[in-house]
């Protein structure tokens, strides 16, 4: 399974930073940083067929391809948020990590503004 082999990266990428920060702490970081790049590598092939799959559903549901888009987007930005924000953390960053997080945020409620205006149209054609 592949979680096996990505929970290892993680496992060694803390131990050699956890080993290397006592020497010099500014490389622990690049470990860091150099092991969550190493994983998310590891979830391309995951992540391609996470999108054919919604290719497929768009061409299905006969939905606008603006809808997923938006989906896969805010999903898009909720991850890579999330995963800054805790590289900051990591770094000792805990308000750069706020912000970012805040600012993932943000962009999430814009991106969510199309799937909102389309499901109030949805509605509001329903009522008479």
């Amino acid at each position: 399974m592949d979680i096996f082999r990505i929970i290892g990266v993680g496992l060694a990428t803390a131990v050699t930073a956890l080993i290397v920060k006592q020497v010099k702490p500014e490389i622990a970081i690049i470990v860091g940083v150099a092991g969550g790049v190493i994983m998310l590598l590891m979830l391309v092939d995951s992540v391609t067929s996470i999108l054919s799959v919604f290719s497929s559903l768009t061409q299905k549901s006969g939905l606008s391809t603006g809808i997923f888009a938006a989906v896969l987007k805010i999903i898009g930005v909720g991850y890579i948020t999330e995963f800054s924000a805790n590289l900051c953390v990591d770094a000792g960053s805990t308000s750069i990590a706020n912000k970012i997080l805040l600012a993932g945020k943000i962009l999430i409620l814009v991106s969510a503004i199309p799937i909102v205006t389309n499901l109030i149209d949805i509605i509001s054609g329903l009522l008479p």
